[in-house]
């Protein structure tokens, strides 16, 4: 599968709890880390639901 590059641009400070655990899932600890997963369909859900705060480049 291919491989993507996932990075958070957005804080997680004030969002519900679900939305910071699915940024810690996805591997991250900080601001503007950039992370990188294939993309398998349950990694592309996570990054569909907290999609207003990261960016993705391929």
């Amino acid at each position: 599968m291919a491989t993507i590059k996932v990075k958070q641009v957005r804080s997680a400070i004030g969002r519900t709890k679900n939305q910071k655990r699915t940024l810690e899932a996805l591997g991250f600890k900080k601001l503007h880390q950039v992370v990188e997963h294939e993309a398998t369909p349950s990694i592309l859900g996570m990054i569909a639901t907290v999609s207003h705060l990261l960016e993705v480049q391929k």
